[in-house]
C-alpha cells in the first residue's frame, strides 16, 4: 500500500472504511471502502485527524479484511441467524428467532488462536430473542495471509457449526405435584404458580397437572398416564431433599430409560434430577424454585425446550461459577 497525502487522494478509492467519532458520541462508518476521494472530502477527512490516506498498489500481498473476515462468516453458523456486514472488517451475527445460542466453545477457542482472527459471542445455552445480536466476527489488521483464512475457513466446516440458535419447541407438558401435606389439603400447592409462567416463556403446551401423594407407585401411574396422554416433558415436584421419605427422585429413577443426573453443583438448585423415559423428558423440580428466581431448573428448561442434548457434565460444568449463575443467567421472557 502507498501512504499519500490526503489533498493528493483526490479521485482515488478509499482501500477500508473510515471510522468517525463525534462530539455527540457516535461513533461510524463515515466513509466506506471504495469510496471516490473527492475535493469536498479533503476538510471531513483532516477532523477525523486523517492527514495521509493509504492507497492499494498492484502487488500487494494479503486478504482484505473484509474478505478475510466473509471467508468465515459464511462458514461458521448455520441459516438459525442472520448476518450483517461487513462494516469496518466486522460481521455481526442475529438470531432469527427466539431460542437457545448454542456455541461449540472448543472450535471457538481454535479459531481465536488462528492469528488475526477474532470472534466474540454471548454465553453458550443463552436464552435470546428474535433479531438479538449473539456473535462478532472481526480481523484484527488490514490485511492478513490467506494461510490464515484457510485454516479458519477450515476450522469451522469441520465443526460446523460452531454456533447456532436452537427455536423453542411447544413441547406438551405436565406437572406432578407430590407430597402428602399438599395431596391431603394440609398446605396449599406452590408450585403449579411458579411454573406456568416458567414453560409458558417456551410456549409450552400445557396439559395440567396430578397431584400425588407419596408413594412410588401412585406417582409411578401418574408419570404412564401424562405419557400415555402425550406428554414431553413432566415437572415433578416435592419430595426433592436427601429424606429417606422424599420419593420423587426415586421414582424418577425407577422409570428413567436414561438417567442423566440426580443433583447438581449450584445454588440454588442443587437437588434438580433429570432422566428421559423414552421420547419423556423426567424433571425433578428443587425445592429453591418456589421462591427463587433463579435456580438451575431455569438453567436446564431452555435446553429441554430447545432439544439441546442433555448429559451428566453439564451438570459438572456448573461447579464452576455456579454461585454466581443466579446473578449473570436471564431466563427466557414469557411474551
Amino acid at each position: 500500500m502507498k501512504k499519500v497525502p490526503v489533498r493528493e487522494a483526490i479521485g482515488k478509492p478509499l482501500f477500508h472504511d473510515l471510522t468517525a467519532i463525534l462530539e455527540s458520541g457516535f461513533k461510524g462508518i463515515r466513509f466506506k471502502r471504495g469510496h471516490i476521494v473527492t475535493k469536498a472530502d479533503i476538510p471531513v477527512l483532516l477532523s477525523m485527524g486523517k492527514d495521509f490516506l493509504y492507497i492499494p498498489e498492484e502487488g500487494d500481498v494479503g486478504v482484505h479484511e473484509d474478505d478475510a473476515a466473509q471467508a468465515l462468516a459464511d462458514v461458521i453458523a448455520d441459516q438459525s441467524v442472520t448476518i450483517d456486514g461487513p462494516a469496518e472488517g466486522k460481521f455481526n451475527f442475529r438470531s432469527k428467532e427466539r431460542g437457545l445460542f448454542v456455541l461449540n466453545r472448543d472450535a471457538l477457542r481454535e479459531i481465536n488462536r488462528v492469528g488475526d482472527y477474532t470472534v466474540t459471542t454471548i454465553w453458550n445455552m443463552m436464552p435470546v430473542e428474535q433479531n438479538e445480536l449473539v456473535a462478532s466476527l472481526r480481523i484484527v489488521p488490514l490485511l492478513t495471509q490467506q494461510a490464515q483464512v484457510d485454516q479458519a475457513v477450515k476450522l469451522a466446516r469441520d465443526d460446523w457449526p460452531v454456533l447456532q440458535v436452537c427455536p423453542y419447541r411447544p413441547l406438551r407438558t405436565a406437572f406432578l405435584i407430590t407430597g402428602n401435606e399438599v395431596f391431603y389439603g394440609r398446605i396449599p400447592d406452590a408450585f403449579e404458580a411458579v411454573l406456568k409462567p416458567k414453560i409458558a416463556a417456551f410456549g409450552a403446551d400445557y396439559l395440567g397437572a396430578t397431584f400425588c401423594p407419596d408413594d412410588t407407585v401412585v406417582m409411578a401411574n401418574a408419570v404412564t398416564d401424562w405419557i400415555d396422554q402425550g406428554a414431553e416433558l413432566i415437572l415433578l415436584t416435592g419430595g426433592m431433599s436427601v429424606d429417606p421419605d422424599d420419593v420423587t427422585p426415586t421414582v424418577i429413577r425407577q422409570m428413567a430409560t436414561t438417567f442423566y443426573f440426580q443433583g447438581v453443583p449450584m445454588q440454588p438448585g442443587n437437588m434438580l434430577t433429570i432422566a428421559q423415559r423414552n421420547q419423556c423428558t423426567l424433571v425433578g423440580v428443587p425445592g429453591a424454585s418456589m421462591h427463587s428466581p433463579v435456580t438451575s431448573l431455569d438453567l436446564f428448561l431452555p435446553r429441554i425446550y430447545a432439544g439441546v442434548t442433555i448429559s451428566r457434565d453439564d451438570a459438572i460444568a456448573l461447579g464452576e461459577g455456579g454461585l454466581s449463575m443466579v446473578r449473570t443467567f436471564r431466563p427466557a421472557k414469557h411474551e
